[in-house]
């Protein structure tokens, strides 16, 4: 029969109202993110009309069940509720929320006032044997009995007995795991979570020029030669190795040294101008070796703990195979000329970027879809992205879907210095990781505004940074000026401050300090030329590298970006903040001089109330970059900090009493 204008359809379930469900990314568009072990913890406001009581239940189920779990949410009061689960699986998991008109409940809250009243309960207690009636109706075997011999109970003369019974804790708890489902109302949305292997949440990256590892001062590298200094990099406790492109590079304008637009004829070019004679994206510089010895290279790496992350740059010289092939998968100026790429004033006349715009979209997403699956195929697991903000968003999120389905644990770093919206929405879209713009905050201030937002915002549910105190493009001006202080500083701050971070290998150990004049850029740049490291250079951190990576290790803390909090200092050069576990089993307090010249000092407020210690006893505070142990007492610690001498304390704390574990922190 068709409805009548105006007709009403009404039914219980209407009556619930869900709002304001967290996490939730742009309405349910995006995914969050976790890594097996982690809890994700869901909030809502969930209410209905009238009087009634209302109950919520969270429900999650991985993508390959049919099956939901269901786990009761917590009434925090004022119609907010929260729950959690954790993910147990390395595998994508859904999500949402069911709320409930729990008659049962209303019914013992409105019995208790009418016993408290001194009311006549002969009448109350008939309305309660219904609801419990109509829930025996639905109920399993096993409840169903335990209900009925419940009910007999009530259903007697003895009224005080029978009210005893049932405000019972056996009854309660038997009706609140049987909701009445016909009462109920269930979010319109499934909201999704995105898993990641362990090492999407805590890595340590190390970058070096594979054409620079030969033993022979300006011989060319090879595969072979980078497995020499593989060892080296796994005992300092890196454990991702990333490589510039390794591709054939074009000797059409090609770049010389330090960036220069005549290029002598020994001069190697840049590796980010994929492509010549030899071949383009799926194939690897002759002189580097070949496929072969490449996967065998992967291979020694895997042995040793190491993963290997390529940066793939969508790009290509002017001698690349793809312009004969595929010419109109590239802008062609009136003059006949194909566009190279720009960014007035510079021009970068060695590398031609692709033409997205072009009529053979599919057959130009297929081919580099290709090209990440080739190198996966040998063995790379990791993929740093050049310049993904310059591609279209809808790529991203087809791409690195596509490559996630053939292997799900692959990783994606963006290396996207762009506007913050654009770097959140390539997270969205699927990558790993990201740059960000800690290699320019260098005030206290901007650090703590700058975690605050990464850790503490909705942001940190997609978004997991990723953070390089220097690039092979990027030598900012402390660490030009501040010598080895400058660099123990930052390396201090990168490797605790965020749970994945990464360093242009050689030039951060060795503290590079030379820098072509009023430029963020290397003088002499490996980019150009192939650079021969003297790794037993007298100045360089690699003990306090190795120190740092071994700490991040053994505490559980350091590996997490968003549990981060910031502690009051009354030194403006000194940057305060801890890091917890959940259960707080494991606290780090660290205490960096963001001044490379002088000793800094003051007052530290350590929150011990929100760190559930007790003020008026001692605790241990170990200070785990030296080995020496200190007894603190209070809130109010002095210290003093030479960046000559030490970067940073990095002291773990050690107290008897345990606060209870909480919805509202870190995982």
């Amino acid at each position: 029969m068709a409805k009548k204008q105006g007709e009403l359809k009404l039914s219980q379930s209407n009556r619930i109202i869900i709002e304001h469900v967290t996490p939730q990314i742009d309405d349910g568009k995006f995914p969050v993110k976790r890594v097996s072990g982690q809890r994700v913890v869901v909030r809502a406001d969930i209410f209905a009309d009238g009087h009634d009581q209302v109950s919520a239940v969270l429900l999650y189920r991985t993508v390959i069940s049919k099956e939901w779990t269901e786990t009761r949410m917590k009434d925090l009061g004022n119609d907010a509720w929260i729950g959690s689960f954790t993910i147990d699986q390395e595998v994508n998991y859904v999500y949402t929320v069911r709320g409930y008109i729990n008659e049962f409940s209303s019914w013992r809250h409105d019995l208790e006032k009418r016993v408290s009243a001194g009311q006549d309960l002969s009448v109350d207690l008939k309305i309660g044997a219904r609801i419990i009636t109509d829930t025996i109706s639905y109920s399993s075997v096993d409840t169903r009995n335990k209900l009925q011999a419940i009910l007999k109970q009530i259903d007697q003369d003895d009224i005080k007995k029978a009210t005893t019974i049932a405000l019972g804790s056996e009854l309660l708890s038997l009706m609140e795991a049987n909701l009445d489902k016909s009462k109920s109302f269930t979010y319109t949305k499934e909201l999704q979570v995105v898993v990641d292997r362990k090492k999407a949440q805590f890595s340590a990256w190390y970058e070096f020029f594979p054409r620079s590892c030969s033993t022979t001062p300006g011989q060319h590298g090879t595969f072979k030669d980078c497995q020499r200094i593989l060892p080296d990099i796994a005992r300092m406790g890196f454990d991702v190795v990333y490589l510039p492109p390794v591709h054939p590079i074009g000797k059409a304008f090609r770049k010389g040294k330090n960036n220069a637009t005549t290029c002598q004829p020994d001069e190697p070019g840049c590796p980010w101008a994929i492509g010549g004679a030899e071949g383009g994206h799926k194939s690897v510089h002759p002189q580097l070796g070949t496929i072969a010895d490449f996967k065998d290279f992967v291979n020694k790496a895997n042995t040793l703990g190491l993963d290997i992350a390529l940066d793939i740059a969508l790009q290509c010289s002017p001698d690349h195979p793809y312009l004969k092939q595929h010419p109109d998968w590239f802008k062609w100026r009136p003059d006949g000329t194909v566009q190279y790429a720009e960014n007035p004033p510079k021009k970068y006349e060695d590398v031609l970027p692709f033409n997205f715009d072009t009529a053979d979209k599919a057959g130009l997403w297929e081919e580099i879809k290709s090209i990440f699956l080739f190198w996966a195929d040998q063995g790379v697991t990791i993929f740093r992205v050049d310049n993904p903000h310059t591609k279209p968003f809808e790529l991203w999120d087809w791409v690195i879907a596509e490559v996630k389905n053939k292997y799900p644990d692959a990783i994606f770093l963006a290396e996207a210095f762009t506007r913050p919206k654009v770097m959140y929405r390539l997270a969205k879209g699927g990558f790993t990781h990201s740059y960000t713009y800690f290699t320019w905050r260098n005030t206290k201030r901007e650090f703590e505004e700058y975690l605050t937002e990464l850790a503490q915002s909705e942001v940190a549910d997609y978004f997991r940074p990723n953070f390089w105190p220097n690039t092979p493009d990027i030598f900012p001006e402390q660490l030009q000026y501040g010598g080895r202080p400058a660099y123990a500083m930052r390396a201090v701050l990168a490797a605790t401050l965020s749970s994945n971070y990464g360093v242009y290998g050689p030039a951060f150990e060795l503290c590079v300090k030379d820098a072509l004049p009023g430029r963020e850029e290397y003088l002499d740049s490996e980019k150009y030329e192939i650079k021969h490291w003297d790794m037993n250079a007298p100045v360089n951190i690699r003990g306090l590298i190795t120190q740092l990576n071994s700490i991040r290790r053994d505490n559980p803390a350091l590996q997490l970006t968003r549990n981060i909090r910031f502690c009051r200092f009354d030194n403006d050069q000194m940057l305060a903040y801890y890091k917890a576990t959940g259960d707080y089993s494991n606290i780090l307090l660290m205490v960096v001089n963001l001044d490379p010249y002088h000793v800094q000092s003051g007052w530290l407020q350590v929150p011990l109330q929100d760190l559930g210690i007790n003020k008026d006893r001692p605790y241990t505070a170990e200070n785990l970059l030296t080995g020496e142990k200190y007894i603190w007492q209070g809130e109010s610690i002095q210290l003093s900090l030479d960046p000559h001498q030490a970067p940073a304390f990095i002291v773990r704390l050690s107290k008897e009493l345990r606060r209870e574990e909480g919805f509202d922190f870190f995982l």
